[in-house]
């Protein structure tokens, strides 16, 4: 029990190779203890040593069926870039709870992957009907850009920002919609934003001013880093 426990601080302090040498014990010592089997897959995950996790996974379920593990499951094979595995996983988990954030929130990020975009924003708009994390409004908002549905893609990227104001990415594609949305001053502060945040965005932000259809002409780079330093 006490091995258990030093692993489960150690990994909360990102020590996950001195995590998984305690977990190995305990699993040594207690090797029908589903908690310590689903501690040793978050380290193996978190370590990316997939096939590990999933074997650990496999034993949890095996022990006592439960849904943290078929989460946990599902987060392993997507981490891992096993598609269609990680859909089937996720889909799963949404019929039996339809309403299960992460679980839309994923699929509909493979949908995306897979240029589903109806499917894909379905998805999204499900995961987001409730409070939900940047990264899911943010990728409801690449949906809708590709979509051409520039109002609601702003709507969605500033959800992004306003969760997370050091989004630098949202950042970034609220200003392309907003320039495609002919509103050029607002496209430069989201901009502005983006160079802030992460200045080596300055080629992009560069690219989609000269690009887009209501962009604008910078002939002096320096001229531009000013403008965006501002």
């Amino acid at each position: 029990m006490l091995s258990h426990l030093l692993a489960a601080v150690l990994f909360s302090a990102n020590d996950a190779e001195a995590a998984r040498s305690h977990i190995e014990t305990s699993i040594a010592r207690r090797p029908g203890s589903a908690a310590a089997h689903l501690l040793a897959a978050r380290i193996a995950r978190a370590q990316r040593h997939f096939d590990a996790a999933l074997s650990h996974l496999d034993r949890v379920i095996a022990i006592a069926p439960q849904r943290e593990a078929f989460v946990e499951k599902a987060r392993t094979l997507d981490q891992a870039g096993l598609k269609p595995q990680a859909r089937e996983a996720w889909q799963a988990i949404l019929k039996v709870i339809p309403h299960h954030q992460e679980a839309a929130g994923r699929l509909g990020r493979l949908a995306f992957e897979d240029r589903d975009y109806a499917n894909a924003a379905s998805l999204l708009e499900r995961a987001t009907a409730s409070e939900a994390p940047a990264p899911t409004w943010f990728d409801l908002g690449l949906v809708r850009q590709d979509l051409r549905d520039y109002p609601r893609a702003v709507d969605a990227y500033r959800k992004a920002l306003e969760i997370k104001p050091d989004h630098a990415e949202a950042a970034l594609n609220l200003g392309i919609v907003l320039q495609e949305s002919g509103d050029p001053d607002a496209a430069m502060q989201a901009y502005r934003t983006a160079y802030r945040l992460r200045p080596n965005m300055f080629g992009s932000i560069a690219m989609a001013l000269t690009s887009a259809s209501h962009g604008r002409l910078w002939l002096d780079e320096a001229a531009l880093r000013r403008s965006l330093a501002s």
